[in-house]
């Protein structure tokens, strides 16, 4: 089995469904098909407001939600905010109250619209972790900030989300969404792993710093760039930067004692080649691939954030060992292949 069907046996197997993988887009039409479960099949998906922000509404009395007794009425406005990288509600970016955090920000358009009569009910979804401790401050917080009652607010974080694929293991499928569509998203958590066992590595050695040539180029790195649209002038900063992390990486992960952190390096490169074959456009340079990779790690998990300059000296050692990106080898077998059949 794979793809979509796999993806929602995953959550009744208790694995978590891997939301923070989606855009924008699949996870507002996600939210959409797991409010419809809540309240009913009236909920109407997300529009751009003048504001730039994306509401989906259901307007009616909803089914049985939050209880058969006391069942919303009127118009109940389902908000989703998206994140690529893992969290909690409790966050103080996104829950805190600084003039930056999400709520802060959101709330004051909430308002807006209760008080113009367009909302009665507020339903919150987002791919974040939410704890009981959490969920009564904010629910104190939001009910107060818009001006309803607090029985009319709501929260869903992941834990909901998950619920809502064992009731609908087919919502994915309901709401289109499609992994394969999805932005070029690739796991830190893996690679985070490897990154603190070659900084302690580095540590224990005393030769994190200072600078020295590079092993031996398996492929000529000029050729390499020629291949992957990566240009001359990031490359040599590359180099120049990272150059002297190469040797340690190399002999890192061909230690016999690295073994389990090798195993999971190169799960981490197959993973990365791939998915950039998969999304990678044609005029896109692997300058701006390179730099879109890392940025994404560093700011997914905090670990790699905290060793930025070593997650970005790694995966340029994946691009410059070959592997990730194309190389003169796998052209000239996928040609041999040809002329043999």
């Amino acid at each position: 089995m794979t793809g979509i069907a796999a993806r929602a046996n995953w959550v009744l197997w208790g694995v978590a469904y891997a939301y923070e993988d989606l855009n924008e887009a699949q996870f507002e039409a996600l939210v959409v098909q797991a409010a419809k479960l809540r309240l009913g099949k009236g909920v109407q998906g997300f529009a751009a407001g003048v504001d730039g922000g994306r509401d989906a509404r259901f307007e009616g009395l909803a089914d049985g939600f939050p209880s058969w007794a006391r069942p919303w009425d009127k118009i109940t406005i389902i908000q989703a905010k998206h994140t690529n990288s893992y969290g909690y509600f409790s966050d103080p970016d996104f829950g805190g109250t600084s003039e930056t955090a999400v709520l802060t920000l959101e709330l004051p358009r909430a308002k807006k619209l209760h008080v113009d009569g367009k909302l009665e009910n507020y339903l919150f979804y987002s791919n974040r972790y939410l704890t009981a401790n959490a969920n009564e401050s904010l629910l104190n917080r939001i009910s107060r900030e818009i001006g309803i009652a607090r029985e009319n607010v709501h929260l869903c974080g992941i834990e909901a989300l998950d619920e809502a694929f064992r009731e609908e293991p087919r919502l994915a499928q309901l709401a289109g969404v499609n992994p394969v569509d999805g932005p070029l998203i690739v796991s830190s958590r893996e690679l985070a792993e490897v990154v603190e066992a070659v900084a302690a590595a580095i540590d224990r050695s005393g030769s994190g710093t200072g600078v020295s040539k590079g092993p031996q180029e398996r492929t000529s790195l000029v050729e390499k760039n020629v291949l992957n649209s990566m240009t001359g002038n990031t490359s040599k900063r590359l180099m120049r930067n990272y150059g002297h992390l190469l040797r340690q990486i190399k002999t890192f992960l061909a230690d016999p004692a690295n073994a389990r952190i090798r195993a999971i390096y190169d799960d981490c490169a197959e993973d990365f080649h791939f998915k950039i074959v998969a999304h990678r456009e044609e005029h896109q340079t692997f300058d701006k691939v390179f730099s879109y990779l890392v940025d994404l790690l560093i700011s997914r998990d905090s670990l790699l954030g905290r060793n930025r300059s070593l997650t970005r000296g790694v995966v340029f050692y994946m691009y410059w060992n070959c592997d990730i990106g194309e190389i003169a080898k796998e052209i000239e077998i996928e040609v041999s292949s040809a002329l043999s059949q």
